[in-house]
């Protein structure tokens, strides 16, 4: 009889009758039989786990197989159009893409936002939205995936083809255990199941190169780093053999090693598996890394397709040479002679001083994370001097201490030891007047745009709130103000009164920008402010920067992970590791004469857009890591 029967079969009124007509009497012994049942339930289960831990698992080793195809096309599109219906009309997001991907083949797809290369790649998938219409055919190993139904297509994803998305924590199921998101993978198309799949998934995380797989796997998503992460992605897409791999820009939120790791992990899955990749991003130097084709989109139409080397050193379409000149690149290291000049301007550079003192600076800055009593910390004796008119980029990994110190900056991460002057007064030390007036000279662009910005606030509204809040000017020299800023970050005026969400990423981060602006701010706190966007926009925004920076001089710290936007802007560069400087000075002498072996890592990790020069880069990196002592998986 089961429990739900037999609570049905009680009588509760008569149970009630009972207790009112009892004098009611207190006793221990129910509870104390009920904890001696909860500790016995307790040790049980401990006891289960140690002997689940203990126990073998069954054979279930995972070895990567040679993807069998049927055709000489691994993936094929044909005269591929996709329509939205929308309620302002219909949108054509795709016009007319014919391209293909064969066997053991990268072929990159590169275009800016809205180009299409996104929703090209989600119909392989099946992945449309409702509101899309398709027509022409998509063809997987031959197999016409446009006709098939939503079942025979649920059969191909994840078994045949497979998608490595931008994003991992987003791709990740939060609440999930890595092991049943990876055993799920196999038990779904029925190649292995129970203690097999977990014995598979265990094998799978090893060839990925996640340290310690058998313990790791029962973690969750969030107790692994962001490149960890990717990495478990890429296992669920390769765990069953794919035919086809879509990556979808998998190293945009990654830093520059992290890359690095994340590209060559792929290139050698690929290698061994003879998968299909169809990689899409707008990062040159991540396409020359990988790409043995390239395929270039522009408002939903391809506009030049054909070998890397070709696209990437004589491009035949104008739009094509517009995103390749708007790629920032690293300039090439320095001989001997030229580090000795490099490093003999950087000395003197050291001993003058500014004669109306430093804007920003930190003197062994220590910063911690308090949490229930507890002080955790991450940023230990930081020493820098930013001059005002001067720019000084903070390069590093994630967990770094580059953002931290941003925030400290602005007032939003109290000082745990050490100075942090403004203009030569501590800020930690001032009364809270001064420190809120102080404040008002201290402007921030975040990283997303569209997060950042109000979305109930016409643009208007959005850059003169900073002046709303410190109670500057009167309502009609707000507006005026805006009016100023606005073409200082050359955009048209009526824009106005229109609200974020009609703008475009670019002009987002414009508008973020006028909004740091407002009150004439001394100093600049920019964090990962292009990250978000396309390299032409990037282009744009950057070119803007300098432009205001140039003519209002105030003093920036600028967190980023993309070395050749430092190169491109700053005037000093600290490198940070696990909240410890590892290296400081001025952009020269860090980025063409690095002293630390970790600087060196970070530079030798960034790609280039040369497919020959990338490989030699990528040559040279392995051989540095192998002197490092580094492992290379």
């Amino acid at each position: 009889m089961s429990l739900m029967t037999i609570l049905a079969e009680i009588d509760y009124e008569e149970l009630l009758e009972d207790a009112e007509g009892q004098e009611f009497i207190f006793s221990w012994e129910p509870l104390i039989i009920l904890g001696i049942a909860l500790v016995i339930i307790l040790v049980y289960l401990i006891a289960s786990r140690l002997l689940r831990s203990k126990k073998e698992l069954p054979p279930g080793e995972f070895h990567l197989e040679k993807a069998e195809f049927e055709t000489d096309k691994a993936l094929q599109f044909q005269d591929v159009k996709v329509t939205f219906a929308t309620e302002f009309g219909t949108v054509d997001a795709v016009r007319g893409v014919s391209f293909d991907v064969g066997p053991g083949e990268v072929v990159a797809v590169v275009g800016e936002s809205g180009s299409g290369k996104s929703v090209t790649s989600s119909t392989t998938m099946g992945l449309t939205a409702e509101n899309a219409s398709i027509s022409g055919e998509v063809f997987l190993d031959g197999k016409n995936i446009t006709q098939m139904m939503p079942g025979a297509l649920r059969g191909l994803r994840g078994n045949e083809i497979s998608m490595v998305f931008q994003e991992p924590m987003t791709a990740l199921n939060p609440v999930l255990k890595v092991s049943d998101q990876l055993t799920e993978v196999f038990q779904i198309h029925g190649k292995a199941f129970g203690a097999e799949a977990l014995a598979k998934s265990i094998e799978l995380l090893r060839s990925v190169g996640i340290p310690d797989p058998e313990n790791r796997i029962h973690e969750y998503p969030h107790q692994f780093s962001g490149g960890q992460r990717q990495r478990i992605v890429i296992a669920l897409a390769v765990a069953n053999n794919p035919k086809v791999i879509i990556a979808d820009e998998p190293t945009t939120a990654l830093d520059v090693t992290v890359q690095a790791e994340i590209l060559d992990l792929m290139r050698r899955l690929k290698d061994e598996s003879n998968t299909a990749i169809l990689l899409i991003t707008h990062n040159m130097g991540v396409v020359a890394d990988m790409a043995d084709r390239v395929v270039v989109m522009f408002q939903g139409e391809v506009v030049e397709q054909g070998p890397v080397k070709q696209i990437l050193r004589s491009p035949q379409h104008p739009y094509t040479q517009r995103l390749l000149d708007a790629m920032p690149e690293l300039r090439s290291e320095t001989s001997a002679e030229e580090q000795t000049h490099i490093h003999a301007e950087s000395a003197a550079y050291e001993d003058t001083e500014p004669e109306d003192g430093y804007a920003l600076q930190g003197k062994d800055l220590a910063l911690a994370y308090k949490f229930r009593g507890r002080s955790n910390r991450v940023v230990e004796g930081v020493n820098f001097a930013v001059k005002r008119g001067e720019i000084l980029g903070l390069v590093g990994e994630s967990g770094s201490g580059k953002s931290t110190i941003a925030k400290a900056v602005l007032g939003l991460l109290e000082v745990d030891d050490g100075e942090l002057l403004i203009r030569g007064k501590n800020l930690p030390a001032l009364p809270r007047q001064e420190r809120r007036a102080l404040r008002r000279e201290i402007g921030v662009v975040f990283q997303d745009p569209a997060a950042s910005l109000d979305p109930r606030f016409p643009i208007g509204d959005v850059i003169t709130e900073p002046m709303v809040v410190h109670k500057v000017g009167t309502a009609k020299e707000r507006a005026a103000r805006a009016k100023e800023l606005l073409d200082a970050v050359k955009l048209p005026t009526d824009v106005i009164n229109r609200y974020p969400h009609e703008l475009s990423g670019g002009q987002r981060q414009r508008i973020s920008i006028a909004r740091a602006m407002s009150l004439s701010p001394s100093i600049l706190i920019a964090d990962e402010p292009t990250s978000a966007l396309d390299v032409s926009v990037q282009a744009r925004v950057l070119e803007m920067f300098a432009e205001l920076q140039q003519q209002f001089e105030f003093a920036c710290l600028f967190v980023t992970h993309d070395l050749a936007v430092v190169d491109q802007l700053a005037d000093q560069i600290m490198v940070l590791e696990k909240g410890r400087m590892v290296e400081y000075g001025r952009k020269d002498q860090i980025l063409r004469a690095p002293q630390e072996d970790y600087t060196k890592r970070l530079l030798a990790a960034a790609p280039v857009p040369d497919p020959d020069l990338q490989a030699k880069r990528r040559q040279a990196r392995r051989e540095l890591l192998a002197a490092q002592g580094l492992s290379l998986d």
